[in-house]
């Protein structure tokens, strides 16, 4: 038999009061133990006072011990408990707002103070862990729809709580708490709409925060300012505590809207209904300049709580620009990667829109495209649609472009935000706000460490020292060196420790007129050099000795040897003796009297006589117009006009068809030729003539035959099925196609 839900068990048990049988849910108030759960208190911020200690570690002990026993309750006690105990809810709440967020300052607790902490901040998260989960086995579960109304109407979970368990527990359990919130989300919908709520609040903690400041958002409130209200005062004139405080609660305030985005991305969706990326763009754009400068205005004041408010401002500001990333990759971004070319324009359409909405806030672009490229983003939107409007996202990417307009634009890096245009002396001059929180601490503010100055060289090393000797000339270069690197190359700094004699140690020590080191040039220039006269005859550089007769000092004189060069005749006999060798002709030597044949082998005149007897052309009919006679003249066919050539060719085929029909009749040797049979032949001249010249024979007459009822002739049948064949080559070529295809339907009668 199947198992139940808890929430249609019952349970039949004895009456205690009237000893009968009575049956019981298994949720009711009666089945609850009595137990008192105290309220959890943080710890104290000074180590020192031993009495605040104890109390914290007696009541934490309490708390921790109490939780202990209650995860060791079967599920329905469980539940029992949870639902209708009121001082266990008060403790988990008090437990969520004071707990201590990693980024508050806490002082040094001991050992053992620590590792109760731990253990109940463990203790605290398994219990919200269980109270989130209907079903922890086959046999003990809740309905769904039941278990989402025990948790909606006993409020076992609100948005608030839910902000504070991210805030608390998102380090190092992000997928467990991922899952736990949505399925709190899941099983109850009311909690989108209570989100829904929640978002104008968290708008309106931003609007309190300017009006704390003496700014004014637009689209903010804009009631008339009462004659009796003071006025507020701006962020520069407010007392240092009130700008503690506000510093602090933006901190809160931004770290925890980035905990909930980064574990339930699903809340951005609701966030983006009231405008909420450009609202936060305006609140950055009016409040961060303004603290940074009540921060700077204050250098000379408390350095140590200065330098912690400007680390808490600047992580507030990088959890900002986050979270405006959060909302365009959730909404925009993600769904343009996951989804296919036919379903993304809206997703374009409304990064185009919100970006556009934004261009206006220059510090917060500036700060966003160092963090997240814009760039970036557009090139995505670009490959992902070919109909992307162009226009709008080239306006985008000029506005941000306008933005670093006057602000050098440095190298972007994973986790850090550009410094603040004029950093005063005396802050830090890293970006320690854009630390990642250590994990391993839940008391401690962990701000990375510094990151290391870029170092300064060159030309712009080389005015700081003259700045610094302008006004202290007597100091050395290199002692002005070691103190500009001391003092991350202050200037200012630099000439006021050294005029009050605030020098550190190690700078103490050095002579203040020790002359700037010249470091050697690790390339110089005769082992550097590189170019076309390298390693040549005359190289200087790569041989010791040279030919000093190749050397000419002064103008040559090109008399001399133009002369010498005409006057020279060694080519001329060497190409004599070569063409002497071509001379095969003997000229005819006269022959002197008493001499004998000069020649061995002399020509024989009876070789000439053997052919005397023949007389070659003697017997033919010449005449002086042989030439003409024979052959008339005739224009070349290239210069012959277009229709002489087509006359040309119709005389040519015709002559020789008159001389296959002469060669016939020649050996028929008729003496008058049949004129059906010259007829006949002039017609195949003429068919033959017009086939040349690519006419088609008209063949109407054969494809129209006979008259109906005296047969076809053979001809006339194949041409009318060729006609059938090739009529789909012209205009309604489907015709015998469909005409086929009725008939094997029999929609037409054969």
């Amino acid at each position: 038999m199947p198992a139940l839900p808890l929430d249609e068990l019952q349970f039949t048990e004895k009456d205690s009061l009237t000893g009968k049988m009575k049956t019981l849910p298994a949720l009711h108030p009666e089945k609850k133990t009595e137990r008192s759960f105290v309220l959890y208190k943080p710890p104290p911020k000074a180590r020192g006072d031993r009495a605040l200690l104890e109390e914290f570690w007696e009541r934490a002990k309490f708390v921790a011990d109490d939780l202990e026993w209650l995860l060791t309750l079967p599920h329905d006690k469980f539940w029992c408990q949870v639902i209708f105990d009121e001082t266990l809810q008060k403790c988990l709440d008090s437990y969520l707002r004071h707990a201590p967020r990693k980024f508050d300052t806490v002082a040094d607790l001991p050992p053992e103070v620590n590792d109760l902490q731990r253990r109940l901040h463990r203790n605290v998260f398994l219990t919200f862990l269980r109270m989130s989960t209907h079903k922890e086995s086959k046999d003990h579960f809740i309905t769904p729809s039941v278990f989402g109304e025990i948790l909606y109407n006993n409020f076992l979970f609100d948005i608030p709580k839910i902000l504070d368990l991210c805030v608390l527990f998102g380090k190092g359990n992000g997928p467990l708490l991922h899952k736990m919130i949505e399925n709190i989300f899941t099983q109850q919908p009311s909690y989108f709409s209570d989100l829904d709520e929640t978002v104008p609040t968290v708008l309106q903690v931003l609007s309190s925060i300017l009006h704390t400041c003496g700014l004014q958002c637009e689209g903010a409130s804009s009631t008339p300012q009462k004659l009796e209200e003071r006025i507020r005062l701006t962020p520069g004139d407010i007392p240092l505590q009130e700008l503690k405080d506000i510093v602090l609660y933006l901190c809160d305030t931004c770290i925890t809207l980035w905990a909930f985005l980064d574990v339930f991305p699903l809340a951005c969706q609701t966030f983006q209904k009231h405008d909420f990326c450009y609202r936060l763009a305006a609140f950055y754009e009016l409040v961060v300049p303004e603290l940074e400068a009540a921060i700077k205005k204050r250098q000379r004041e408390d350095s140590s709580l200065l330098s912690d408010l400007w680390k808490r401002l600047s992580h507030s500001r990088k959890k900002m620009v986050e979270v405006f990333h959060m909302i365009i990759n959730q909404l925009c971004l993600q769904p343009i990667l996951e989804s296919s070319c036919d379903n993304i324009q809206p997703y374009i359409e409304d990064f185009l829109q919100i970006f556009t909405s934004v261009l206006q806030e220059r510090r917060f672009l500036r700060d966003y495209d160092e963090l997240f490229p814009v760039a970036d983003d557009v090139s995505l939107l670009q490959q992902a649609s070919s109909t992307l409007d162009e226009t709008r996202t080239a306006y985008i990417l000029q506005g941000v472009d306008s933005a670093w307009e006057g602000v050098d634009r440095r190298k972007k890096t994973a986790h850090s935000l550009p410094l603040p245009e004029t950093m005063a002396p005396g802050l830090p001059s890293n970006t320690e706000g854009l630390e990642t929180l250590r994990e391993e601490n839940h008391t401690e503010y962990a701000g990375a460490a510094a990151a290391p100055v870029c170092k300064v060289s060159g030309v712009e090393l080389d005015s700081l020292i003259s700045q610094v000797k302008d006004l202290l000339p007597d100091l050395g270069e290199g002692f002005v060196l070691a103190c500009l690197e001391e003092y991350n190359y202050n200037v200012e700094q630099v000439i006021n420790n050294v005029l009050e004699d605030k020098l550190v140690a190690a700078l103490q020590k050095l002579d203040r007129a020790m002359p700037r080191s010249v470091k050697p040039d690790p390339t110089p220039l005769l082992t550097s050099r590189c170019n076309v006269f390298q390693n040549d005859e005359f190289d200087v550089f790569s041989q010791d000795s040279l030919d000093l007769s190749r050397v000419q000092k002064g103008k040559r004189s090109d008399k001399a040897s133009t002369k010498s060069l005409v006057n020279d005749k060694r080519l001329v006999n060497e190409q004599r003796e070569r063409y002497s060798q071509y001379s095969v002709i003997v000229e005819e030597v006269p022959e002197q009297s008493g001499a004998g044949l000069s020649y061995p082998d002399e020509y024989e005149d009876e070789y000439d006589d053997t052919y005397d007897g023949n007389q070659v052309g003697a017997n033919d009919a010449d005449s002086d117009d042989e030439l003409i006679s024979r052959r008339p003249f005739t224009i070349p066919q290239v210069l012959r006009p277009k229709d002489q050539k087509e006359e040309d060719e119709e005389d040519d085929n015709e002559e020789e068809l008159a001389a296959a029909d002469e060669k016939g009749a020649a050996k028929q040797d008729h003496f008058v030729q049949d004129p059906a049979v010259l007829r006949e032949r002039a017609e195949a001249r003429r068919m033959t003539f017009l086939a040349r010249k690519g006419h088609k024979p008209d063949n109407s007459g054969v494809i129209l035959g006979s008259a109906k009822g005296h047969g076809q002739s053979r001809e006339t049948v194949q041409e009318r099925r060729k006609k059938e064949a090739s009529k789909g080559t012209r205009a309604n070529h489907n015709r015998r196609a469909m005409a086929d295809r009725k008939r094997n339907k029999g929609m037409i009668p054969s």
